[in-house]
């Protein structure tokens, strides 16, 4: 699995081609998500989202295991993989889109918006959100939230544990990225 991973990123930032000095990267961003429900609040973490930014053409790709959620039972994780994302199926979720705004001389942060394509279980949707931006020194962090209807992307919800969880999970992120050398 390790290795599998490790050639995707290869792979991956490969594929960007355009100068070095423009690319910003991270392999071990964070992006949870939060489903609230009468019955149960439902977490999870991953610490294992490849991100990269080419900060000349504002060009921003995210891609992520989804068998990398950890959740705080085991059950959850279980129910998670195979039963809603189908994880032996679509094992990745992937972003690719645009940073409206990179201010790379500003030492302040600030606020931009983020917009592209999401890919879920398959599906595929339009997706924008505020995200706010940090430059220190040599890196680059993006962070913010943004909900995802779960419907749209086309995973099923049986009617046993419908009210145990959300229509709408709220998932954040916080990436924090350094020059890709």
């Amino acid at each position: 699995m390790i290795k599998l991973y490790t050639i995707c990123l290869c792979f991956f930032l490969a594929t960007v081609a355009v100068n070095a000095q423009t690319r910003y990267f991270t392999k071990d961003g964070h992006i949870s998500f939060y489903s609230h429900a009468l019955i149960e609040d439902i977490k999870a973490d991953n610490h294992q989202v490849l991100s990269v930014i080419d900060t000349e053409s504002r060009e921003l790709a995210i891609q992520l295991l989804m068998r990398s959620f950890t959740f705080k039972k085991a059950l959850m994780r279980e129910h998670f993989n195979e039963n809603y994302v189908e994880s032996h199926i679509y094992p990745k979720a992937k972003f690719t889109g645009r940073i409206a705004e990179i201010k790379l001389n500003d030492t302040n942060p600030y606020e931009t918006e983020i917009s592209g394509t999401l890919s879920i279980h398959g599906v595929e949707k339009e997706v924008s959100t505020k995200a706010q931006v940090r430059i220190e020194a040599d890196k680059i962090t993006l962070s913010g939230d943004f909900n995802v209807v779960v419907a749209d992307y086309n995973i099923k919800i049986p009617a046993l544990v419908r009210d145990n969880i959300a229509k709408i999970v709220k998932v954040s992120f916080e990436l924090h990225h350094k020059p890709y050398k």
